[in-house]
């Protein structure tokens, strides 16, 4: 056995403490699976239900929604998970590959934003739901969800095991009553409430939680046995959880959302409704966990040897303290930002490293720098953009104005309905295939020689 690896207290494997040391790969396919479907067990999911469902259409047209959705959505982080166990390096590590080892710190700073984002809108939902279940002020439970995902964070993989052998299972209770319960009420036939403006921005909605796990994926799937495993467990696992959650949430305010209630207060009403979202809730603190340790994973892309138990405990009292003052309304907004900046990134990264021979990614500090690749990731971030502006006001509504503007320049309607995840990613994978495209044939070409 490798010395370098490190043991915890008890003999049992843990994530390395540094990119110095080699990850231990202790995960199959059921426990990736297993950690993928708890990571997808999110009180965020039903809550942005309310930007999924269609109002005065169909419920199926919802329902078909999000299952296209969490199909793309869990099939982009299943193939951005896949080279994680390959390769054996964290997710940033991986883009050293595609964009160079200088040009990867800018996602990388991205992705610090993003994840520390996320790790804040989690506690946030964490602590208003306790807090609205036990009738309590909110603050308590911000501090001492923020101090549990933290020291989660410091061993990650030991937490991933309990999640897999014991968390799945109550989960599953938890969730199976809520649904028996919800479907017990009268449902209309055509949803009198929603804020969804078309199927295809529904679509973008539900997309765009997945997607914004695959820049973190090999974080978590570099412990994995086998890319095949690391795949299909991240994308399955997701996915299922983004079909469950969002179509929960979606019943739940149809059920009960004419009488004024939002998903929480509708899932508080259903018998025992309180009992089974304290499971959830406490389920939850695995995805603040998640985005504290990948921030801190992600920091070492930038610096290598600076210890993760250190970048976490810091990025986890960053977290904790903007969720003492954060305003839940900005989370529609931020969905979509981040949805513009990784989709594309995402597909980049995906149409590269499936055209490049094994054995050609380079992760090391030295890699060369790959700028025509940054091209197709900015070319599908203005795509996005083009096809649905991100919606800020105040502050930020100069963002909104500008890319309405360049809409008009172009002859772009406002209200086109496209997908603007898929026309992102169109743009980004076709791209990425004119750039690669020939230096591959180039390639096979000499290996026939």
């Amino acid at each position: 056995m490798d010395k370098s690896v490190k043991h915890d207290s008890s003999g049992v494997l843990d994530a390395p403490l540094t990119l110095a040391e080699p990850p231990p790969r202790s995960l199959g396919l059921a426990s990736n699976t297993a950690f993928w479907w708890n990571l997808g067990i999110s009180l965020l999911l039903p809550v942005a239900a309310v930007y999924v469902v269609l109002p005065d259409r169909p419920l199926w047209a919802s329902l078909l929604a999000i299952v296209v959705g969490a199909v793309i959505g869990g099939a982009l982080l299943g193939l951005a998970a896949a080279p994680g166990a390959r390769e054996g390096v964290p997710a940033m590590v991986l883009l050293r590959g595609l964009l160079g080892g200088r040009v990867s710190y800018v996602p990388t700073v991205a992705n610090l934003a993003q994840c520390v984002g996320w790790a804040t809108f989690e506690i946030v939902v964490i602590a208003e739901a306790a807090s609205r279940i036990v009738g309590a002020p909110r603050w308590p439970f911000v501090v001492v969800a923020g101090i549990l995902a933290t020291l989660m964070a410091l061993r990650p993989l030991g937490v991933v095991r309990v999640l897999a052998r014991y968390a799945v299972w109550v989960a599953l209770a938890a969730v199976a009553y809520l649904f028996i319960q919800v479907l017990r009420q009268p449902l209309p036939a055509r949803a009198e409430v929603g804020n969804a403006t078309s199927f295809w921005t529904a679509v973008d909605v539900v997309i765009a939680l997945p997607a914004s796990w695959a820049p973190l994926a090999a974080d978590y799937t570099r412990h994995v046995r086998s890319a095949r495993s690391a795949g299909l467990g991240a994308a399955i696992g997701y996915g299922t959880a983004t079909i469950v959650f969002f179509t929960l949430g979606m019943l739940a305010l149809v059920a009960y959302g004419a009488g004024g209630l939002d998903v929480i207060d509708a899932l508080l009403a259903v018998p025992l409704g309180g009992l089974a979202l304290l499971v959830l809730v406490v389920v939850e603190l695995d995805e603040a966990f998640a985005n504290v340790y990948s921030t801190a994973v992600s920091s070492q892309n930038i610096v290598a040897r600076w210890d993760r138990r250190i970048l976490a405990v810091g990025v986890g009292s960053v977290a904790t303290l903007l969720a003492m003052s954060f305003d839940i309304v900005a989370y529609e907004p931020f969905l979509f930002l981040i949805g513009s900046v990784f989709v594309p990134l995402v597909g980049v990264l995906i149409v590269a490293y499936y055209l490049l021979p094994r054995g050609a990614w380079d992760v090391s500090e030295t890699a060369p720098a790959r700028p025509l690749l940054v091209v197709p990731w900015l070319a599908g971030f203005g795509a996005y953009q083009l096809t649905l502006p991100t919606f800020f006001a105040g502050p930020g509504a100069g963002w909104t104005a500008w890319w309405s503007a360049r809409q008009g320049d172009l002859g772009i309607d406002p209200a086109n309905g496209m997908s603007a995840s898929l026309v992102s990613l169109g743009v980004a994978m076709v791209l990425t295939g004119a750039i690669g495209l020939p230096a591959m044939v180039r390639r096979r070409e000499e290996g026939l020689r």
